[in-house]
């Protein structure tokens, strides 16, 4: 959904403005975003989407110079979105804009590529600056989700496995039934939950989905 290109502005050191695709499926979202940045001389917004596909779509057709993109969309979500845009384009830069404080989520979206993270209670204060920084190269970190990162920095990830385990268990099922689901025998899935109350430091499976839940590690 494109809101209009304009290519023959100029900013106001003379310089093009920087191109920004705006990816959120909340359209209120979208409209404060796109209030903040119209105050700017150095940015505007170029495209829309309202999901991770045509997210892409509008990536490959506008080539902005940066996406704001939300994680959680219900089509496709915002990191398969920023997965794919970069496999195609590299150099693409990327500020995730999300509810999701956790650090397993920005770490997933990191690794991805984002070059940003920012929740969206803190837009006001630091989407600009944001924005001016990773078109000049740079990274930037809401304050809270660095501080998470690096609380948990030597923790021990959960592998897929251990993820899909407490993702079950989550959904309440028994270890019978997790073992039934994942094809396993039922002391595997009991190894798994033994391994994951460790690294979480969690005290039982209530505590472990808590935790877990909260940093981001699962999703349900």
């Amino acid at each position: 959904m494109l809101t209009g290109v304009h290519r023959g502005r100029v900013g106001a050191h003379g310089a093009a403005p920087i191109r920004i695709l705006l990816v959120d499926d909340h359209v209120l979202l979208r409209e404060g975003v796109r209030a903040v940045v119209s105050t700017q001389d150095d940015m505007e917004i170029v495209g829309e989407a309202g999901g991770g596909a045509e997210a892409i779509r509008e990536y490959a057709r506008l080539q902005p110079d940066l996406v704001l993109m939300d994680l959680q969309m219900a089509e496709m979500s915002g990191l398969d979105a920023i997965t794919a845009i970069r496999a195609a384009s590299p150099d693409a830069r990327i500020i995730v804009l999300t509810t999701y404080a956790g650090d397993g989520r920005a770490l997933k979206a990191l690794r991805a590529g984002a070059m940003g993270y920012l929740l969206k209670a803190s837009l006001r204060n630091q989407l600009l600056e944001a924005i001016r920084s990773v078109h000049h190269g740079g990274k930037h970190l809401d304050a809270s989700v660095a501080t998470a990162i690096a609380l948990h920095v030597l923790d021990e990830d959960l592998t897929a496995r251990e993820a899909s385990v407490l993702t079950l268990a989550a959904l309440g099922n028994s270890n019978k039934q997790i073992a039934a689901r994942l094809d396993l025998s039922e002391e595997t899935v009991k190894g798994h939950m033994k391994a994951v109350f460790a690294k979480l430091g969690a005290r039982d499976r209530t505590h472990a989905v808590t935790i877990a839940a909260k940093r981001g590690l699962i999703e349900l």
